[in-house]
């Protein structure tokens, strides 16, 4: 079976769109290749600046010939629709044969589709998968009518057997497939054949392009390490900044450079975003003193000089850009100290946070406010805290963050601490946007979570007064993102905090009154919630079964409850406790609807018959002394536990008693027995939500 190698050669892909363009490339002639009645065994794609390339291996020869039978009209239809039937099926009226049906006798015309050769299947499936390529961006050269991400200068396509290889004909927009392809822009531009993929790999590789992105990350990796270690210095770990750079360049030359002594006092952060942003260059830290001194720069090319001309170049603009950001930097520090980052705070006032909800500096007078309220609750100092949100997004206004927007946060934390505050203080300032994401540190410190929880329940709670809720995968405003961190905040640092009194006060500071725009804040963080807790491994049926109960904007209280109530369900007990349950609650729902009324009055043990009746009335007098303690006392594991001991007796009752007795007056008192079991019961979860 043969090998097919696909190369769609390229002026320079950008970087950011070759690994979906790759993963594109295999999908598209893959799939168009299985459609076609083609099989294989295994496929890779690669990409790197100039090329997309795919490799198939153990490709049919041929597709299978087909049989297909096509059911047409009746025999005594008209002329006209027996003749189109015959067009569209493409056969001839004495093809046709004759079946009996329960209509009457049918035409049905036995189409053969011979198989196909596999050259032929990857001509049409390549030619139509370059034509419909999904390029986020794409352009026309030329007078052709082709669409490529850059100009397309050529299409290698050959299946190789054990025979040889044999070039795959086919032309698009006057580009005419081949067997060649060319090496190193520079350092090897001649054309060259190729026999099969093997051959295609070594080749280039002699002729200094390495095909595999993750081997090219993992050569710039290795050298940079090596290089700053035999410096005693080590390489600021960027996986992106990699993954980048490795699409950059299809011959991966590493070099380090000096930066001036004269940047090496800006904050590190400055020195390794600027370097990135502008150059693309890694960071290189001296583990001892944590700055950053050096930089390591991925050219695409050898030189004589081994690199020392491109260095001198790199360090003179890198001068330049630095020279910039020492010039922001020297000029915010004089604000921050001098006067206390007041120009800031007033130039927030001129910052539109959103048209509806006023300006960033309205948004911080609201979050200076929320974060006082909440600093008791999270063991603050009011007054820090309030201090904090006033100051926390000051740094927006700075000129450092104006070039650097990835910066706001950090530089705060400088600027706080140059302008005097307290360390709290400027722990919040950088503190208080996280967490952003599931993986990012949640604060812990007390001024830190007042900020942070202000924040994110006054971004919340504004864009539901102004009815701007996420739907479906759009969420413009990040408020599922902020929802999240909210709970994890909160369940992170084991906060007992009420949720829905702080929905209200952030709703009225936007002088909204309605309580029911906060239950529908409310329902969206269960819905959030319950995303959480599941990636946790609990239950959605028990996340329900606790959201019902009172108190659940506590979501500390809500998840303990929840953690207890799935490890009871994971007992034999619990399992048949809640049947147990669902078979009372089944009973006495059928009996009040029949009976037009409620059993829940209490049951009397004097009208006990049954053994298991009395034992199922102490059992449940001996369960509610328990449970109604260990509730109030938050204890749910206990209160599970006193719901297990009623297992058993449930189960002998049910075993020995028939509920809806002839006599009114037991079948009464057993009902209001029942309804004592759901009452004792509900008390710790609804259980009418649990599944099974």
């Amino acid at each position: 079976m043969p090998d097919l190698l696909i190369e769609l050669f390229s002026e320079e892909i950008p970087a950011r769109m070759q690994a979906k363009a790759a993963a594109d490339l295999k999908a598209r002639i893959t799939d168009g290749l299985v459609e076609a009645g083609l099989t294989y065994a295994g496929a890779a794609a690669f990409a790197t600046p100039r090329r997309l390339a795919l490799r198939v291996d153990d490709l049919t020869a041929r597709s299978p010939d087909v049989t297909e039978e096509r059911k047409g009209p009746r025999v005594d239809a008209p002329e006209k629709a027996i003749e189109g039937f015959l067009r569209g099926a493409g056969v001839a009226r004495e093809a046709l044969i004759e079946r009996n049906e329960k209509k009457g006798r049918v035409f049905y015309a036995v189409i053969e589709k011979p198989g196909r050769p596999a050259a032929e299947i990857v001509a049409e499936v390549l030619e139509r998968t370059i034509r419909n390529f999904p390029w986020p961006k794409s352009m026309r050269w030329g007078a052709g009518s082709l669409r490529w991400v850059r100009p397309l200068h050529a299409i290698l396509c050959i299946l190789t057997t054990e025979e040889g290889s044999e070039v795959v004909p086919l032309e698009v927009d006057g580009i005419a497939s081949g067997r060649q392809t060319r090496g190193h822009r520079f350092m090897a531009p001649d054309a060259f054949d190729v026999r099969g993929f093997d051959d295609y790999d070594a080749k280039l590789k002699r002729a200094h392009v390495v095909l595999d992105g993750a081997e090219r990350a993992d050569a710039i990796w290795q050298e940079a390490t090596n290089q700053a270690f035999a410096s005693g210095l080590e390489i600021v770990e960027d996986k992106g900044l990699l993954s980048e750079v490795a699409g950059l360049v299809e011959w991966p030359v590493v070099l380090m450079g000096e930066i001036d002594a004269e940047f090496l006092d800006l904050p590190p952060e400055v020195l390794q975003t600027s370097m990135k942003e502008h150059q693309k260059f890694f960071s290189v830290r001296n583990p001892k003193t944590a700055r950053i001194e050096r930089f390591v720069t991925v050219t695409n090319i050898a030189t004589p000089d081994h690199g020392a001309t491109i260095l001198a170049g790199n360090q003179k603009v890198l001068s330049a850009r630095l020279a910039d950001a020492k010039f922001f930097w020297e000029n915010d520090l004089r604000i921050a100290k001098g006067e206390k980052m007041q120009p800031w705070l007033d130039a927030l006032e001129s910052v539109t946070f959103h048209n509806k909800l006023g300006s960033v500096k309205d948004k911080v007078d609201r979050v200076a406010a929320l974060a006082r309220e909440l600093a008791p609750a999270v063991s603050a100092e009011p007054d820090l805290a309030e201090r904090a949100a006033r100051v926390a997004k000051a740094d927006l206004a700075s000129e450092m963050v104006y070039e650097f927007p990835e910066l706001q946060g950090l530089m705060g934390r400088y600027y706080s601490d140059a302008a005097g505050f307290a360390p709290q203080v400027a722990a919040a300032c950088e503190e208080h946007y996280s967490p952003l994401g599931p993986s990012d540190d949640v604060p812990t410190a007390p001024v830190s979570v007042a900020v942070a929880l202000a924040d994110k329940i006054d971004t919340l709670t504004g864009f539901w007064a102004i009815d701007e809720k996420p739907t479906g995968s759009k969420d413009p405003f990040a408020l599922r993102r902020a929802a999240l961190g909210v709970i994890r905040l909160v369940l992170e640092n084991g906060l007992t905090l009420a949720l829905e009194p702080l929905f209200v006060s952030g709703l009225a500071r936007k002088d909204i009154e309605d309580t029911g725009i906060a239950r529908d804040l409310l329902s969206f963080f269960h819905d959030r919630l319950k995303v959480y807790l599941r990636d946790q491994g609990i239950r959605h049926d028990v996340i329900d079964a606790c959201i019902a109960m009172p108190e659940n904007d506590d979501l500390a209280l809500l998840v303990k409850r929840a953690k207890a109530l799935q490890a009871f369900l994971e007992t034999d007990d619990g399992e048949n406790l809640v049947q147990g349950f669902k078979r009372a609650n089944n009973i006495l729902a059928q009996a009040e609807e029949k009976d037009g009324v409620e059993y829940s009055f209490g049951a009397d043990p004097k009208f006990a018959e049954d053994p298991t009746e009395t034992a199922l009335f102490d059992a449940l007098e001996k369960a509610e002394a328990k449970i109604k303690p260990a509730m109030e006392a938050q204890d749910f594991g206990a209160a599970m536990g006193a719901m297990a001991d009623l297992r058993a007796p449930v189960d002998a009752f049910f075993e020995a008693v028939q509920v809806n007795a002839d006599s009114d007056v037991l079948r009464r008192n057993r009902l209001n027995l029942l309804s004592t079991i759901r009452q004792t019961c509900l008390q710790v979860a609804d259980l009418t939500r649990i599944e099974g």
